[in-house]
């Protein structure tokens, strides 16, 4: 039984990788969709598809989360049409550098700092006071284990997902008399673009990272936030931890010689 047919789902950072397949995940289950993202071509041909294949109504839009002006306009004009989200998945984020801080590269800080945590305050701005005044709405933010536990040379990215598991609970906190839900979802590792993006367009960095063990898959993900946002409204997840079942924490992955990845 889908709880989110009919529903509208917001999701940022729609365009591939977790967001992509949360959107195809949703369409399936009869949500309707908002979807925004930076690359407005990979952005069309998404919504156009999942209009055609499931029929349900899609909205597109190039939005970087981290223009608080374009973030604001948009979400004014889906609050003008009666378009308030009921499921918010704020999924935009982004690694970009793997270096010690004396080394690090000030120009990826600023990248990591303004899309993963003020990207997701201005959207979960944007939107919150609309779905308390509503009296309905679910925000999830898409955390990862890097929010748990530190790993050498990742100390920005780290810090930016300890503050977004931060700002989920500080949310829960902020909502608490309302009917509204906050949850996070963190995952271990997970074969996107993630890795490409973080070694600045490197295939063959980012294919190592991977290598000997079956990662987790965006579809896998999608799965989990599906059970999420599925759940009745009296119940809430907090944060749920997903990683791959060769990975036990951050240090602790089976990596086996030559094997070869399954599905």
């Amino acid at each position: 039984m889908s709880r989110i047919a009919g529903k509208l789902a917001l999701i940022t950072g729609a365009s591939s990788g977790i967001g992509a397949a949360c959107a195809r995940r949703f369409a399936a289950e009869g949500a309707h969709l908002v979807l925004w993202a930076r690359r407005g071509e990979r952005l069309e041909r998404l919504a156009a598809d999942l209009g055609a294949r499931h029929g349900v109504t899609v909205r597109a839009a190039i939005v970087d989360v981290r223009d608080r002006v374009a973030v604001n306009r948009e979400a004014d004009a889906l609050v003008g049409a009666r378009a308030v989200p009921d499921i918010l998945l704020n999924n935009a984020g982004l690694a970009s550098g793997l270096s010690r801080v004396q080394d690090g590269d000030p120009v990826d800080w600023d990248r990591m700092i303004d899309t993963n945590v003020k990207g997701l305050l201005n959207v979960s701005r944007a939107f919150l006071p609309h779905m308390i005044a509503r009296g309905r709405g679910h925000v999830i933010n898409l955390g990862s284990t890097a929010g748990h536990t530190v790993y050498p040379m990742g100390n920005v990215y780290n810090a930016t997902k300890f503050g977004v598991r931060a700002l989920t609970e500080g949310m829960n906190l902020d909502v608490a008399g309302t009917p509204i839900r906050v949850s996070a979802v963190d995952p271990g590792y997970v074969e996107t673009e993630f890795s490409e993006v973080r070694f600045h367009g490197d295939r063959d960095k980012a294919k190592a990272v991977y290598e000997g063990f079956t990662p987790l898959s965006a579809d896998d993900v999608a799965d989990v936030i599906a059970y999420v946002v599925n759940l009745p409204e009296h119940v809430n997840i907090l944060d749920v931890i997903v990683v791959p079942t060769a990975q036990r924490n951050i240090y602790v992955v089976d990596r086996q010689p030559n094997s070869t990845k399954t599905s």
